[in-house]
């Protein structure tokens, strides 16, 4: 009996070794050979690890499928772990392959394929912004006819914004439709990959929480201040948890409540949903997803309820006690500050000595003397922070306080 681990990301931020103790089975892991670089991380050895290989193309290589097959086989897997969102859909195939207890793809999918999840929302009157699948770049002609512009420009089964579009003025259409005219619009099965959206005007909010034993254990909404598409922006990158007297918390309270009824997921899992707010008011879904919310929002979750929301539902699916599970609130309400990467030479920072009150986290993802580059994606940091406060005003009165703290010692050139 062991578990293998699917892994992409940083392994300090997931140490599967601490949230499996008291597992009695040995460990095998199968991670990203460019998250491992990105990270500066080297592969786990020793105990509980039994065997570490990283793959190169792993978000969208078959050959990693292929391969975790065989580790399967080889060290008879009993149990597969996976928290991120290329490995989702990845771990329920392979469970419904080789009869493994856990997610199974009918109950991952509504997650993953943006065209599903759509179809899945509409089904339980759930309202989602006018789309489309794009096939040919004649699709794309046809629906921006009948929407105009902007138009959001989407990979089906994509992640972290990564290869989303929000085109705005015709010359960014020609750009992105010549480019689709070149690649192709198809996967590798003749399947449309990319989707196109009508954009939908308003504010962004998403709702976080974990699913426990089949019951939502906790459930709470935030809001951004900021587009989470445009992660070239240099400003700062707001989100703040909603206060529970807000009516906005309560409405998306049963938003969640209504689209986790729909979809379901499995007895144990962490969801993200984002969910558009717009200017009268209607709530649109935007995406959603069976993990726990990547750019900082794990830490969000774990200031007000105390733990991982990453950790417990792995723990749960492997039997381990993680505690009572039944639903809470928040002890305190939290949001983040974060500042994605920039190009230039990181010439100083503030002192961490003197950070203002309320900061719980604050991790930078470069040093003094480093030749920062571009943003590639929305959780592609300069810098992050994690503030506490009784209710929204302090914690945003807080954000701001350290917003203008690192501005003032943050030299780039």
């Amino acid at each position: 009996m062991t578990t293998l681990v699917l892994h992409r990301g940083s392994l300090r931020a997931n140490p599967y070794e601490r949230w499996l103790d008291g597992l009695d089975t040995p460990l095998v892991l199968l991670g990203s050979s460019e998250q491992l670089d990105l990270y500066a991380e080297e592969l786990p050895t020793g105990p509980p690890y039994v065997h570490a290989e990283a793959l190169s193309d792993y978000d969208g290589g078959a050959h990693v499928a292929r391969r975790a097959a065989e580790l399967i086989g080889t060290y008879q897997v009993t149990d597969i772990v996976a928290c991120q969102e290329f490995d989702i859909e990845r771990a329920a195939v392979l469970r419904e392959r080789f009869g493994l207890r856990g997610q199974r793809p009918e109950a991952a999918v509504p997650y993953r394929d943006k065209w599903v999840m759509k179809r899945t929302a509409l089904a339980a009157g759930i309202p989602v912004a006018p789309h489309t699948l794009l096939r040919t770049p004649e699709d794309l002609d046809a629906f921006t006819a009948g929407h105009g512009l902007p138009v959001v420009v989407k990979p089906r089964r994509g992640a972290s914004s990564i290869g989303l579009r929000i085109l705005r003025t015709e010359q960014e259409y020609a750009q992105w439709r010549g480019q689709a005219a070149a690649d192709g619009l198809l996967d590798d099965d003749g399947e449309p990959a990319w989707l196109a959206e009508a954009y939908v005007e308003g504010v962004m909010c998403h709702i976080d929480g974990t699913v426990l034993e089949g019951r939502i254990s906790t459930l709470w909404p935030s809001m951004y201040t900021y587009a989470l598409a445009d992660y070239t922006d240099r400003k700062a990158r707001v989100d703040i948890a909603l206060d529970a007297a807000d009516p906005l918390t309560h409405r998306l309270t049963d938003f969640g409540e209504k689209l986790l009824a729909a979809f379901g997921g499995g007895p144990d899992f962490a969801f993200h949903i984002e969910v558009f707010v717009r200017p009268d008011g209607d709530l649109v879904l935007c995406e959603a997803a069976c993990r726990a919310g990547g750019a900082g929002v794990r830490d969000v979750q774990r200031a007000m309820f105390g733990f991982d929301p990453a950790e417990y539902p792995v723990r749960r699916q492997l039997g381990l006690d993680v505690g009572p599970t039944e639903r809470r609130g928040p002890r305190q309400l939290a949001g983040q500050l974060l500042f994605t990467r920039r190009p230039g030479r990181l010439r100083a920072l503030p002192d961490p000595a003197r950070l203002p009150e309320g900061v719980v986290k604050y991790q930078t993802f470069a040093t003094v003397g480093d030749e920062v580059g571009e943003a590639a994606h929305s959780g592609d940091f300069l810098v992050a922070f994690v503030i506490v406060g009784e209710d929204r005003a302090q914690c945003e009165a807080r954000i701001r306080a350290a917003e203008s703290w690192f501005l003032a010692g943050l030299v780039m050139d």
